[in-house]
């Protein structure tokens, strides 16, 4: 291996880990909100930082430029609607969680419908981030540093040796510094990680394109797009892994359920310090969630051309090939240390959500009422440690899975994520709807999915099962609602642990967000007639967002009740 790709490696990865060691040196973990929400400190910057290394992870980078390498462009579906769900996430989900003084989603769901409830969620959420989301991370982690090192060939071990000792090695080094470290540690890794992603990422299909071009940017944007037309249509048929038409069913809602509800993602936004600065840094990350298409799709389409559509090792391998392939060495040592953070960021922010749901959902409650926060941040390190050790067990085997990936971590999310977010939904907008309604939704949601996508099999597409069974479970929670209504309507309580002062500019930016994401996804739909569409709404939104300044700036400190929304 050339000695360049080591120095860079390593000077890079050392380089993180003295800063953010440096920056957290004199933080205290001896109270619950110091480790779970870094004692409510974060400011814009780091909660974008954060939120876009937590989801711009090997998942994302291996699971979706694999998905671009076979369909192309209409894998960028997913993030279009990530971007506007953002933005949901700042002006109406993110005011009503601070105004209750959160520290996880099901806490919510205990104040609006009981105990039980919660507990139940955090079985649901503690159980997809064990058996779906952490090995999932490890794998597609180990996927791309084993491929972008060319371990195999380094190393003489069989694929399957490989995966699995870097699975280990991925997951100890995650463990130690998420059990011990706390979200502060993790997100200020995560702003400097986050940053030498993003250049990365857009290097990738930069100097894939200029090898194209041989040397042209533009030539080898000519090049791949005469020769391969078809991988440039966002719009997807029935026979593509994403079709048009699920992107106003279950794709929403998957969207929905992951930035505005999962604990991994909401939880860096609960850590704000006060919600100006949380909106700022949300709505910073749907801005980057623009650039999804270009570090996420396009190095897929570009391995698509370069490898005329061949890969030996799945679809999967075409991103850590592509690295390989149009990087200089010193430069793919960087990118591999880049690569690692952002494994090491998700692996490591889903342990330590996963420490937050047991130690204050179970543990305190149920197992040691009286613990005291020393005892309640311990546990959560022994729990993180046990589930971590479950994971790395667990993520070999999804190399066994048939759909890749990304497909597989969408469609069997569904068999939590769909139930959660529909009581949640419920509960915000109704006032009469009483536990016993969100037990049903939660057995009868999570049953049905199971049923329908693993035992039945039916012939029809996971996100439209996601739709369908939103629309049942929901309406069946309101016929409950109406026949066993709750005596007396519901009524949020508020607990103002942050300045609860809104980002006046949030509106507008919100709107412009929306309305480049659209006109995002109409540039690669090969669909001229919907260009009036994005390019009125991009300018409507950008002309309020300078008009708006003062109507906005006045908006209440406070927010209103779930009734009031």
């Amino acid at each position: 291996m050339d000695i360049s790709i080591i120095l860079s490696f390593f000077g890079f990865t050392a380089m993180v880990a003295v800063i953010s060691y440096w920056k957290t040196r004199h933080d205290k973990h001896d109270t619950a909100d110091a480790y779970f929400l870094g004692g409510r400190s974060l400011t814009a910057g780091v909660i974008a930082g954060s939120l876009m290394l937590t989801n711009l992870s090997t998942e994302q980078l291996i699971g979706l430029n694999g998905v671009s390498f076979r369909e192309g462009f209409v894998a960028m579906a997913w993030e279009t609607l990530a971007a506007i769900t953002l933005v949901i996430l700042a002006l109406f989900y993110l005011p009503r969680y601070l105004s209750r003084g959160l520290t996880t989603i099901p806490e919510f769901l205990e104040q609006r419908y009981d105990r039980t409830t919660r507990t139940m969620v955090n079985i649901l959420f503690l159980s997809g981030y064990v058996t779906i989301l952490l090995p999932v991370v490890l794998y597609s982690g180990a996927v791309g540093i084993s491929g972008i090192f060319k371990l195999e060939q380094l190393t003489g071990l069989s694929h399957i040796q490989i995966i699995w000792l870097t699975v280990w090695s991925i997951g100890v080094l995650g463990s130690v510094y998420a059990v011990f470290g706390g979200l502060r540690a993790v997100a200020v890794s995560d702003t400097i990680n986050g940053i030498g992603l993003l250049a990365g990422g857009i290097m990738i299909p930069v100097f894939g394109l200029l090898s194209v071009g041989n040397g042209s940017l533009l030539k080898g944007v000519e090049t791949i797009y005469a020769k391969n037309p078809d991988m440039f249509n966002a719009i997807g048929s029935n026979e593509h892994s994403v079709p048009f038409a699920t992107i106003f069913t279950g794709m929403m809602l998957v969207n929905m359920f992951y930035w505005c509800t999962n604990q991994v993602i909401v939880q860096r936004a609960l850590a704000a310090e006060n919600l100006k600065e949380g909106q700022k840094g949300v709505l910073l990350a749907g801005f980057l969630k623009l650039l999804g298409p270009i570090i996420l799709v396009l190095p897929g389409v570009v391995a698509f051309h370069l490898f005329d559509g061949q890969l030996g090792a799945g679809a999967d391998a075409a991103y850590p090939k592509l690295v390989n392939a149009v990087l200089p060495a010193p430069l793919v040592g960087f990118f591999g240390a880049v690569l690692l953070g952002a494994i090491l960021s998700s692996f490591n922010s889903a342990l330590n959500s996963a420490s937050t749901l047991f130690s204050v959902g179970l543990y305190k409650p149920y197992i040691n009422p009286g613990a005291n926060d020393r005892r309640i941040v311990l546990s959560g390190k022994l729990f993180g440690a046990a589930i971590a050790v479950i994971s790395m067990s667990v993520a070999p085997l999804i190399m066994y899975a048939d759909q890749g990936v990304f497909g597989h971590l969408q469609e069997v999310n569904g068999c939590y994520s769909i139930p959660i977010l529909t009581i949640i939904i419920v509960g915000m907008f109704s006032k009469r709807v009483p536990p016993l309604a969100a037990k049903f939704g939660l057995v009868f949601g999570v049953g049905c999915y199971v049923l329908s996508q693993f035992v039945l099999k039916v012939d029809l597409h996971f996100l439209h099962v996601m739709a369908i069974l939103f629309i049942i479970n929901s309406t069946a929670m309101l016929i409950i609602g109406h026949l066993y209504p709750l005596e007396k309507p519901f009524v949020w309580q508020k607990v103002k642990t942050v300045d609860l002062g809104r980002w006046h500019l949030a509106p507008p930016v919100g709107i412009l967000i929306c309305g480049l994401s659209v006109t995002n996804y109409v540039l690669f739909s090969q669909a001229k007639s919907f260009w009036p569409i994005p390019v009125a709404v991009t300018v409507v939104a950008a002309t309020l967002a300078i008009l708006s300044k003062k109507k906005f700036r006045k908006a209440p400190t406070t927010v209103g009740t779930a009734s009031e929304a």
